[in-house]
């Protein structure tokens, strides 16, 4: 090597050696991209800064819910660009049906139930939730708290609820499913539900889209059906005037599941974040978020004496997904022609 060349050669090193260290992290970080994991919903805004911790792998949070994340999974099936996805139970077989999803058994696959988890590996559960009323005792000035179904349709409570749209948001199909079922109809027939959700459009609720926790807090929804494991949050954590309430008629619980998308740009740290959210310290992550997890050794005492008593849940069924996945549709449908 001649003088100049050596001497271009250190200050190509000089210059590396001076990146700043932030940079120099950056490169060494690895990533993964997850699909609905926002920091609100679920306490995944703790997860993902676990999961950097303890696995070095950055995952950005994603707010969209499971119908707007299945929508970008389909429409990017020949080029992904997530790695991973979290959705309500009910898409499970949709997404493997939809081809966007592949094959893969995390850790600890055979200590999930069965029918917790797809047959040959295309989804699992990770946690399940149950649905109710997340109910801001304060916003409510001085009326009752609701403790029916049929107590939201009383004109009292105009202006004061609120359910997220079932023609995308998983959470807000399960809502369709438990009062269908709450009040005599099946996975056949929701015209017990349709109807329920029609007369109460004379209350003037409020549908978002996205997860509405903080409109919660503020009392901006006095009153949202939502999972326990939010109210839970509200109440034990942020130190809110607010409550869960599992209506008299019952209620459902719902799975949320997870799968590794297929040809994502990074899947084998998709896989080390699928194996790690199951894992002792992940389980017991979502326990101490207020979620009950799929392995029910994770959960505390103390993680458990923040429910409701266990004669409260016993008003409550899970929900089949398999028979709710192949009614997703008929209940978006019929939401959107005949309520919205």
């Amino acid at each position: 090597m001649d003088r100049r060349r050596l001497i271009q050669s250190s200050a190509a090193l000089g210059a590396a050696a001076a990146l700043p260290v932030s940079l120099s992290a950056f490169a060494q970080t690895a990533r993964a991209l997850c699909y609905n994991c926002p920091t609100e919903w679920a306490d995944w805004g703790g997860m993902l800064k676990l999961v950097n911790q303890k696995l070095n792998i950055s995952v950005p949070p994603d707010n969209k819910n499971s119908g707007q994340s299945m929508a970008a999974l389909i429409a990017e099936k020949n080029n992904p660009v997530a790695d991973i996805t979290y959705l309500g139970g009910q898409f499970g077989p949709q997404a493997r049906e939809a081809g966007v999803l592949t094959p893969y058994k995390p850790q600890r696959w055979n200590e999930i139930p069965d029918g917790f988890k797809d047959k040959d590996g295309f989804w699992f559960t990770i946690h399940s939730g149950t649905l109710g009323l997340f109910v801001n005792t304060a916003a409510l000035r001085g009326k009752p708290v609701p403790r029916s179904w049929q107590d939201l349709t009383n004109p009292t409570y105009k202006g004061m609820i609120g359910y997220l749209n079932p023609a995308s948001a998983a959470v807000g199909q399960v809502g369709v499913v438990a009062v269908n079922l709450a009040l005599g109809g099946n996975y056949e027939n929701f015209d017990p539900a349709i109807r329920f959700f029609k007369n109460l459009q004379a209350n003037s609720p409020i549908v978002p889209t996205q997860t509405s926790y903080a409109r919660v807090i503020s009392g901006e929804i006095p009153i949202l059906l939502d999972y326990d494991f939010n109210a839970y949050r509200g109440q034990h954590t942020d130190k809110a005037p607010v409550q869960f309430v599992i209506p008299s008629e019952g209620t459902v619980s719902l799975p949320y599941i997870m799968g590794l998308v297929n040809k994502g740009p990074n899947a084998d740290n998709g896989r080390k974040v699928l194996d790690f959210v199951l894992s002792d310290e992940g389980q017991r992550h979502w326990a101490n978020a207020y979620l009950r997890p799929v392995f029910a050794s994770a959960m505390s005492a103390e993680a458990r004496s923040r429910f409701l008593p266990d004669s409260e849940y016993k008003r409550t069924q899970a929900v089949d997904v398999f028979k709710l996945a192949s009614a997703a549709k008929v209940i978006a449908d019929r939401y959107q022609k005949e309520v919205g």
